[in-house]
């Protein structure tokens, strides 16, 4: 079986490539989107007896619930209700289901496990509107957090919404990779099946 491949190795790098460009060139046809990326802490207040280890993974705790908050349709509404300049109409008139679906998909938080560090991600369709999301999203968790996870911690803004510079979606490199690994994986298939019944013969 190896050697069938490796005598083909040639033919299956090819068509791996072909894959790869067609992947590629077929991404360039979804629409674009720009990133903003943007850091708040949360820092637990602190309480008398409880040591930073257990203060930390109690922000950690606090910043995990609060990235399943944000996906929410509560947390939707505060920020479309909040004075952030970013284009609000790409929501509108969508289903109910539709728009849940896109604001989970156009904004995404993460926690940097072992601090109290949360990273958001806006996508937009501009910079600069990516950048305007961003900061109404980390503005909205900044002063109206506490209202999921009591009056317990802090939460404050470390970091100002920095936009990609080429945008990032759809994922070109990505797709190529995944086009290149089909497109190996057929052809090698392909050797294996046809290459194997010829030298058999």
């Amino acid at each position: 079986m190896l050697h069938i491949l490796g005598k083909h190795w040639k033919l299956i790098l090819v068509w791996g490539l072909i894959f790869a460009f067609l992947s590629c060139g077929a991404s360039l046809f979804f629409p674009k989107q720009y990133s903003a990326e943007t850091q708040v802490l949360i820092i637990s207040r602190n309480q008398t007896g409880i040591d930073p280890y257990t203060q930390a993974k109690s922000a950690e705790t606090v910043g995990t619930n609060l990235v399943q908050v944000m996906k929410t349709t509560d947390f939707y509404s505060k920020v479309m209700q909040s004075t952030g300049s970013f284009d609000r109409s790409q929501w509108q008139n969508l289903s109910d289901r539709d728009q849940r679906k896109k604001w989970q998909k156009d904004v995404q938080a993460s926690m940097v496990y072992g601090t109290g560090m949360m990273n958001i991600v806006a996508y937009s369709g501009t910079q600069a509107d990516a950048v305007a999301l961003a900061d109404a999203v980390s503005q909205t968790i900044a002063s109206q957090g506490w209202e999921y996870v009591g009056g317990d911690v802090s939460i404050k803004i470390v970091g100002s919404p920095l936009a990609s510079l080429i945008f990032a979606r759809p994922n070109l490199i990505l797709n190529s990779a995944i086009g290149f690994l089909v497109g190996v994986l057929i052809c090698g298939l392909w050797v294996l099946k046809y290459k194997r019944r010829i030298f058999s013969i």
